[in-house]
Order: structure tokens, then C-alpha cells, then sequence
């Protein structure tokens, strides 16, 4: 899987601009199965992802549609999940 980390590099008021277009992308991301959990940064800088294991090419096709492009700069981590607390058992191999 990909863990994904959204950095802010505008004023939180531009990212509150965008939001409502970018929840309705987390949401097609989500209702596809692609995405796996997602949420702010505490203190608010930016944001996770986690994104199931597809292909990179394709992973950076759909980051690049985020409405936050225009706000955040995306840092991308492949991690190979070989174990997980029996709550989170299923993200092995995700």
C-alpha cells in the first residue's frame, strides 16, 4: 500500500476554498476502492492517505486530479505491510 502525505503550502483559507471539491474526490476514490483511510494532519498542515497497492503510474494520474494540487504538495511512501495489529490485519498485503 501507499501511505500519502499532503503538505500545505497555501494559507489554510485556499485549502478551505477547495474543500468541497476535494471531499468529492476522496469520496469517488473511496466508493472505488482505491482509497483506504484518509484525515488531517494534527496541527492542520496537510493530510494522510492511504491508497491500496495500484499501480504508481496510475496512483499519480489520480493525485493529480485532487483539487489540492493547487495547495499541497504530495509525498509518496510504498510500504510493504507484513504485520498489523489483529484490528488492522486486513492491510496486510493491501
Amino acid at each position: 500500500m501507499y501511505v500519502v502525505y499532503l503538505n500545505y503550502f497555501r494559507p489554510v483559507e485556499e485549502v478551505e476554498a477547495l474543500l468541497d471539491p476535494h471531499v468529492a474526490w476522496l469520496n469517488r476514490y473511496f466508493d472505488s476502492g482505491v482509497f483506504i483511510a484518509a484525515g488531517r494532519k494534527d496541527p492542520r498542515t496537510g493530510g494522510v492517505l492511504l491508497v491500496k497497492d495500484i499501480d504508481r503510474a496510475r496512483l499519480d494520474t489520480i493525485l493529480a486530479e485532487d483539487p489540492f494540487v493547487a495547495v499541497a504538495h504530495y509525498e509518496v511512501t510504498k510500504v510493504n505491510v507484513t504485520r498489523a495489529a489483529e484490528e488492522f490485519a486486513v492491510l496486510k498485503g493491501i
